[in-house]
């Protein structure tokens, strides 16, 4: 037996995990798979783990955060995808799987998928909400612009701005605005923009374009940075049919970078029209009102209290003369009134002799108490006189008066019980006598039964 396997190659599990790996690598490498998503899952490490299914099988997969960095979408359970990569094993577990390069979503872009997934998200954060729109100045006197300084854009804003209003300052932060160094440069102007003084609006643009030529304004980190913009924003991307994350977030959205130019500054003729209009119904209605109040200053003037003031003055003094005369006069009836009802009670208290009546009223008092004192003492007597006499006939009932007669009760002693017959009793039992003072210990030494009574006729007892 140890012959026969001397003879064999044996490879560990570890082995033939490894040699399987490489031939698999080397025959399955850079090839495309199409399948749906399921078990998506990311962990914090970054990488992604998911499984690859069709109607019949499965095949787990892995994009390590090396390569998902570069997605510009978030896979989801269900999304139909296409992969490249190189087929492998998992050592140890042992599974095999793909090593996920590229993926991109099946029948969709992955650059569309991106931007409705942002869209949806910043949509549901609140980004794109009316409330958060800042308003845009009257009359801007300085104006920043983001956008590359070789392109048509910032061309067409400059000529509409010097034929509308020409004395518009115009401030220009240079920047990229297409490939993988564009958003990071546009969200950068964004925030340094804000920490220069007097600027009254940006304006971030740029001319039309492929979904990939515009997607440095479709990027999160710009989408914020607009968002927390303290200057309001006008986003004029692209023709008047394109439409990015950008246009969401600001404050307006203009079609095209000439419409964003009329639309930040006012035509200088048409406001010059404006404020003459303006005047002319201002000094209208200054005229109008000063001829109000000439007339209600003419009319006024013709009030007799300015013709004849004197007459007035003299009118109401004469009724206020009056009115004291008329007070005086009420205030000395009532005081004479007054005099004579204390006159009159004055002679009425004269009249009546106190000291007497209280003497009077002393006398009758006293004798009241007295009659009063009688009538107690008398019931109390009478109570005392009946409270002796019941307790004379208690006294006569009481079982202690008849003992005190030379009576006495008669007890057993076992149990108390008041003996009444001698045949209830035996000999040499100890009764208890109950006398009138004291108890009498004693045992009984001889019983004499006495005749038991009856009647001789069943009348009378004998």
């Amino acid at each position: 037996m140890e012959d026969i396997f001397a003879e064999q190659k044996i490879y560990t599990v570890s082995e033939i995990n490894r040699l399987v790996r490489q031939d698999l690598e080397e025959s399955y490498s850079d090839i495309w798979i199409e399948g749906e998503i399921s078990n998506f899952r990311a962990p914090a490490s970054g990488h992604y783990y998911f499984t690859l299914k069709d109607k019949e099988s499965q095949l787990k997969g892995v994009m390590f955060i090396s390569r998902n960095r570069y997605l510009k979408f978030l896979p989801y359970d269900g999304l139909l995808v296409l992969v490249r990569g190189t087929i492998t094993i998992y050592e140890p577990r042992g599974d095999y799987q793909i090593n996920v390069d590229l993926m991109e979503p099946k029948g969709k872009g992955s650059l569309q998928l991106a931007f409705e997934q942002l869209k949806e998200k910043l949509h549901k954060e609140g980004l794109f909400a009316p409330e958060h729109k800042k308003p845009l100045p009257l009359l801007p006197l300085r104006i920043g612009i983001i956008t590359s300084p070789t392109g048509a854009a910032i061309r067409d804003i400059i000529r509409v701005i010097n034929r509308r209003f020409a004395n518009v300052e115009l401030l220009l932060f240079p920047s990229k605005v297409q490939g993988d160094e564009a958003a990071q440069e546009i969200a950068f102007a964004i925030d340094y923009m804000n920490t220069l003084p007097d600027i009254d609006v940006l304006i971030l643009t740029r001319g039309g374009g492929s979904l990939e030529d515009l997607w440095p304004f479709n990027e999160e980190m710009v989408a914020r940075c607009i968002f927390a913009s303290k200057i309001p924003i006008i986003s004029a991307v692209g023709h008047e049919i394109d439409f990015t994350i950008s246009d969401f977030v600001a404050d307006l959205r203009a079609p095209t970078p000439s419409a964003a130019a009329e639309i930040v500054v006012k035509n200088k003729l048409e406001l010059q029209e404006q404020l003459s209009s303006l005047q002319w119904k201002i000094i209208n209605s200054v005229k109008y009102r000063v001829e109000s109040y000439r007339s209600r200053f003419n009319l006024l003037a013709r009030h007799r209290g300015f013709y004849q003031p004197l007459n007035m003055i003299t009118s109401y003094s004469q009724r206020v003369d009056e009115s004291i005369i008329r007070l005086k006069s009420a205030i000395a009836a009532r005081l004479t009134a007054i005099n004579s009802q204390f006159t009159l009670s004055q002679r009425l208290l004269g009249q009546i002799d106190l000291l007497a009546c209280v003497r009077e009223k002393g006398e009758k008092l006293s004798a009241l108490f007295f009659s009063l004192n009688a009538a107690l003492e008398h019931h109390l007597s009478q109570l005392v006189h009946s409270l002796e006499t019941a307790v004379g006939k208690l006294h006569s009932l009481s079982p202690l008066a008849i003992l005190e007669r030379g009576y006495s009760i008669c007890h057993r002693a076992v149990d108390g019980s008041i003996v009444k017959d001698a045949a209830q009793i035996s000999v040499s039992e100890d009764l208890l006598v109950r006398l009138w003072r004291g108890e009498i210990s004693c045992e009984v030494k001889k019983i004499v039964l006495s005749p038991k009574r009856g009647y001789n006729d069943g009348r009378k007892k004998v």
